[in-house]
């Protein structure tokens, strides 16, 4: 009695899966071409990273052992593929690994600007270490398109 009850429950979720399914494979080339358009407009940019150590005019030891930061998670900002060539983004990572005053250094587009800086404040890295100790540095990235 209760197998009967159930299979109007069961056909109707059949039906649902199968439809749903045929409508997801029809809608595919529409996406498929899409992405190709997105992927025409919007490009990840290519870096190129250099970090130097800030100094500091306390009266501590020279560093003998120093390690560069270590990048834990860098998004790289969409940019339209017809601006300007190449954008210059300077920061600083803290010893908590967080990125501090980024400025632009070289960028004509507002709007690509503000992008790269967007993305760039989330950046988390592994501090720099100056004798095993956590110790700031400045970065220099430039991101362009190729």
């Amino acid at each position: 009695m209760r197998v009967l009850r159930l299979w109007p429950l069961l056909f109707m979720l059949v039906s649902t899966v199968c439809t749903a399914s045929v409508r997801h494979n029809a809608l595919r080339p529409e996406r498929d071409l899409l992405s190709t358009g997105e992927r025409q407009i919007f490009r990840p940019a290519v870096r190129d990273a250099r970090f130097q150590d800030i100094p500091h005019t306390s009266a501590r030891s020279r560093c003998e052992d120093t390690e560069p930061p270590q990048a834990l998670a860098t998004p790289s900002p969409l940019l339209v593929a017809l601006e300007e060539p190449a954008v210059t983004v300077s920061f600083i990572v803290g010893t908590d690994g967080k990125v501090h005053s980024p400025l632009i250094l070289l960028g004509d587009d507002p709007r690509g600007n503000r992008l790269v800086l967007d993305a760039v404040r989330h950046w988390r890295y592994r501090p720099a270490t100056c004798n095993g100790v956590p110790t700031e540095v400045e970065g220099k990235v430039q991101f362009s398109r190729r």
